[in-house]
C-alpha cells in the first residue's frame, strides 16, 4: 500500500496544494511554521478521520475560510482507492471510499494503517494516563473491530453511571438495582477490554525493548509495564468495593478506564531520569514496536511518518534510526525536517529512491 497523491484545499494554513508520492521515501523540509507537519497531519487525517494534532475538527479549517477537503489516492493490492475527507463549518464531517460516504468513521479505522512518530507523542510522557490509554487503544483499534466497538461501549456505559452517580447526589437518593445494570455491562464490556490489552502487551513489550536496544546501540535498559486494577481484582468486584467511594465522588473511580502504562529507564521513571535524547529514543522505539505489530497483525505495511525526528538526538541515534527505517521491511516514509542538506545527506547514505519537497 502507498499514498500517490495528496490534494488539500484550506486544511490549516494550505490553501490549495497537491503532491505526487515516492513509493519509498518522501521528505518535506523548509522553515519551522511553512507547514511541513500540516501535510503530515493530512495524511494522518486520511487514516483515522480527525487531525493528530488538534481534536477540534473545525479549526483545522484555514482561517477566514467555510470548509477544508482532503483527497488521497492510494494504491493497495493493485487496486486504486480514493479517500475524501471534508467539513463544511456548521455542518458534519463527511468521509468518502471511492465514492461511497462512510456511516461510521469507526468502519474506516485501520484500512489504511499508519504510524506516526512527532514532538508531540511527548506527551505520552508528561501527561497523565489517559494518553498512554489512548496509544494502548490506538494500536490495538487498527486491527481488532471488536476491541474497538467494545471500547467505545465500555465508554458510552461509564459515561451513563458516572451520571446516574451524580443524580444520586443531586437529589439526595441511591438505586441499587439501577447502578446493577451499568455495573454488569462495565465488568462485561472491562474484562474483555483488560484480556486483550494484556495479551497485546504480552506481545509488543518484547517488540519494543529490541528496537529501543538498536537505537541506543545497547547502551541503556529501559521498561514498559501495564499497571491495571483488573491485575488483582475482577472488575465487578472493584465497582462493589469503590461504590461508597463513587457516590462522594461522584464518577466511577476503579476499572480499566484507570488503567497506565509505566515507561522507565533502568528502574526509574523516564519523566524524571531520562535525557532529552533517551526520552525521544524511547518513544521512537515504541512507535516503532507499534508499526511493526501493525504490520504482522494486519499483513499490510502501514505508512510511516517521521515529523521533525531528528532534533534533539546525536549522530550515531540518528543513523541508527534511518538504518532501521531503511530496511525492506519498511514501506513508504514521510519524514520533515528544517534543514534540507542534512535530511539528503541522510537518505543518499540509505541507498533507497527518494523525493524532497521544499515549502
Amino acid at each position: 500500500m502507498y499514498l500517490q497523491k495528496i490534494s488539500l484545499v484550506n486544511f490549516k494554513n494550505i490553501a490549495s496544494q497537491s503532491f505526487d508520492f515516492q513509493e519509498k521515501i518522501n521528505c518535506f523540509v523548509g522553515n519551522n511554521g511553512i507547514g511541513k507537519t500540516n501535510v503530515l497531519d493530512a495524511i494522518y487525517y486520511l487514516s483515522f478521520t480527525k487531525s493528530y494534532f488538534n481534536a477540534v475538527a473545525v479549526q483545522n479549517i484555514r482561517h477566514g475560510e467555510g470548509f477544508f477537503m482532503i483527497e488521497g489516492d492510494y494504491l493497495m493490492n493493485d487496486r486504486n482507492e480514493k479517500i475524501v475527507c471534508s467539513l463544511k463549518k456548521g455542518q458534519k464531517k463527511i468521509l468518502k471510499r471511492n465514492g461511497k460516504v462512510y456511516g461510521k468513521f469507526s468502519e474506516h479505522i485501520g484500512q489504511f494503517p499508519l504510524v506516526i512518530v512527532s514532538p508531540a507523542d511527548r506527551d505520552l510522557v508528561i501527561e497523565g494516563s489517559e494518553t498512554r490509554r489512548k496509544f494502548i487503544d490506538g494500536v490495538i483499534s487498527q486491527q481488532n473491530k471488536t476491541y474497538l466497538q467494545d471500547l467505545i461501549a465500555y465508554n458510552k456505559v461509564l459515561s451513563q453511571r458516572n451520571a446516574l452517580l451524580k443524580y444520586f447526589a443531586a437529589n439526595r437518593t441511591f438505586d441499587a438495582l439501577n447502578l446493577s445494570v451499568y455495573d454488569e455491562q462495565l465488568a462485561a464490556f472491562g474484562a474483555k477490554i483488560y484480556e486483550i490489552r494484556k495479551e497485546f502487551l504480552a506481545t509488543f513489550i518484547p517488540i519494543f525493548n529490541a528496537k529501543y536496544q538498536i537505537i541506543s546501540g545497547d547502551k541503556e535498559q529501559v521498561n514498559l509495564n501495564y499497571k491495571s486494577q483488573l491485575h488483582d481484582f475482577l472488575m465487578e468486584d472493584l465497582l462493589r468495593k469503590s461504590l461508597d467511594k463513587d457516590k462522594i465522588l461522584q464518577y466511577t473511580t476503579a476499572g480499566i478506564h484507570k488503567d497506565d502504562l509505566s515507561f522507565e529507564i533502568g528502574a526509574y521513571p523516564i519523566k524524571k531520569f531520562g535525557s532529552q535524547g533517551q526520552q525521544k529514543s524511547y518513544l521512537i522505539a515504541l512507535k516503532l514496536a507499534q508499526f511493526e505489530f501493525i504490520k504482522q497483525k494486519a499483513n499490510v505495511t502501514p505508512i510511516l511518518l517521521l515529523d521533525d525526528i531528528f532534533d534533539k538526538l546525536d549522530e550515531n541515534r540518528v543513523s541508527q534510526i534511518i538504518d532501521l527505517v531503511n530496511n525492506d521491511e519498511f514501506g513508504q516514509i514521510f519524514i520533515t525536517d528544517t534543514h534540507a542538506e542534512r535530511t539528503e545527506n541522510i537518505l543518499k547514505q540509505g541507498g533507497k529512491a527518494y523525493q524532497i519537497f521544499k515549502l
